[in-house]
């Protein structure tokens, strides 16, 4: 029995993607009955955190081996001297990945409750505590040091400040409130920090929140995979087109040894100042950073010709940042939804220019027909390894 229901799919959206996953293809290799399971197993897949929490460490400031080290020490720390894994990825060989522990079912429900939104819910899978902004609704007798059981609203129906809420949640696990209830709601003034420090997640992840700021980056496995099919090299220029939070950016950076240009454009400010935070943060110099709108970056008139610009530089283009882990549940309308598939499919090269391509076409058979003629032999076998992993069943892990 699952902990959380399937993921919910606007309706539009599902029928979409199961009449395309449930196609004459598959249906011929298997039958219906066969690829409507799996269909439904992958709704059920996606509806939970990612097996794998995935960081990249920063090589230009240190090696893979020695980060490994420190980061097993921070875990010690924070597991109370449980030691969890720590491995690093057999293809993309600058990321490690920490095993995600759970679903963890002897957790006992209290009876003082928090209600937190969707997102804060999905961070909550992800290994963070409970930021006070986040928090929806609480019962009407908690105080700071009580112990809370938190759970998410997944279709945004629990009304802010409620004390009590009958709808829909999922459980999330236990904590303790660093704040009471009036001074959440008491609107004297907008909280900040932490509102309640998760003791007992469902699913046990690490927190990342200030660890080895300056060797590692935390960052989702597609978005670090494109910078290694890029293969940027020393003393190249780089154009990041669409760069906050600065996660590529800055992996282009070091994978060049910091030697080159990489210019970096987003078109809001505090991106960008974000974008030049990380820069300093990791040490790399090479990176420029401006407030630009991408799409206005070339003059009217000129022409993308396939020889590309001679001398100009390559392009990551444009951000797969909306490529995010699974979570109970994808609010999107059908565009909206293809929108983020494309962000998983295309890197198609050129003779001087390459792009870090999402496609415009929303066909999914367009997708299939640029997938078989342009993904590279890498590529597929990530993709096929992220695939195959079954969620959630690592037989090498401590019984917590």
């Amino acid at each position: 029995m699952p902990v959380f229901p399937k993921v919910s799919l606007r309706p539009e959206v599902e029928d979409y993607l199961r009449e395309s996953f449930v196609n004459a293809e598959i249906v011929t290799a298997s039958s219906k009955q066969e690829a409507e399971r799996k269909f439904e197993t992958l709704l059920t897949h996606l509806s939970h955190p990612p097996s794998f929490t995935t960081v990249r460490v920063n090589t230009h400031l240190a090696s893979v081996q020695h980060v490994k080290n420190l980061l097993l020490d921070e875990l010690l720390k924070q597991f109370d001297g449980v030691r969890v894994p720590v491995l690093q990825h057999p293809d993309l060989q600058d990321v490690l990945l920490i095993p995600v522990i759970g679903p963890r079912k002897n957790i006992r429900m209290q009876r003082c409750e928090a209600i937190v939104g969707a997102q804060c819910g999905n961070a909550v899978l992800r290994g963070a505590h409970v930021y006070a902004p986040g928090i929806v609704s609480a019962s009407k007798f908690m105080k700071a040091g009580d112990v809370v059981s938190v759970y998410s609203d997944i279709e945004g129906k629990c009304k802010k400040g409620a004390k009590e809420f009958d709808g829909i949640k999922i459980f999330l696990g236990n904590g303790i409130s660093e704040r009471s209830r009036s001074e959440i709601f008491g609107g004297l003034s907008e909280l900040k920090g932490i509102g309640i420090r998760m003791t007992e997640p469902v699913y046990l992840s690490p927190s990342f929140d200030n660890v080895l700021p300056n060797y590692l980056f935390l960052q989702n496995l597609p978005s670090a995979l494109v910078t290694h099919v890029l293969s940027p090299q020393p003393g190249e220029k780089i154009l990041d087109m669409c760069a906050a939070p600065g996660g590529k950016t800055t992996h282009i950076a070091a994978r060049m040894r910091d030697q080159g240009e990489v210019i970096a454009l987003d078109k809001i400010s505090h991106k960008v100042e974000k974008i030049k935070q990380n820069a300093l943060l990791l040490g790399l110099k090479s990176i420029q950073a401006f407030c630009f709108d991408a799409t206005k970056a070339l003059a009217h008139g000129m022409v993308d010709t396939e020889e590309g610009f001679p001398g100009g530089p390559r392009k990551d283009n444009p951000s797969s940042c909306s490529s995010q882990p699974p979570s109970p549940v994808w609010n999107w309308n059908l565009q909206h939804a293809l929108q983020i598939l494309d962000s998983y499919i295309l890197w198609l090269p050129s003779q001087l220019l390459l792009r870090v391509y999402r496609p415009c076409s929303l066909h999914l058979h367009s997708y299939m027909k640029l997938q078989k003629n342009a993904l590279k032999q890498l590529v597929w076998k990530i993709l096929l390894n992220l695939f195959m992993i079954q969620p959630h069943n690592p037989s090498f892990l401590p019984d917590l």
